[in-house]
C-alpha cells in the first residue's frame, strides 16, 4: 500500500509565494499545489453523455376530442 503525503500549507501555492493572508491550522479550500511550472487550474469534471432509453413519452397531451369530453362540450 503506497502512502499518500499529508497536505499542508507550507506545500500551497498561495503560500510559497507570499499570497496566503490566512494564518489556518490545516489548508483551506482554496488549496493548489506548487508545482515548478506555476499554478495550475484545478481539475475539472468530465462531462459524460448517457444513450437516451425512453424511446416513447411518458405522458402526451390530451387530443381536442378528449379534452371537449373532460369538460362537457358536445362534439
Amino acid at each position: 500500500m503506497a502512502r499518500t503525503k499529508k497536505i499542508t500549507c507550507d506545500d500551497c501555492f498561495f503560500r510559497r509565494n507570499m499570497l496566503c493572508a490566512l494564518a489556518l491550522e490545516e489548508p483551506c479550500t482554496t488549496f493548489r499545489p506548487d508545482h515548478p511550472e506555476g499554478l495550475r487550474p484545478p481539475e475539472q469534471m468530465r462531462f459524460v453523455f448517457r444513450q437516451e432509453r425512453r424511446t416513447q413519452a411518458t405522458w402526451a397531451f390530451p387530443t381536442a376530442q378528449e379534452q371537449a369530453a373532460r369538460h362537457g362540450i358536445p362534439a
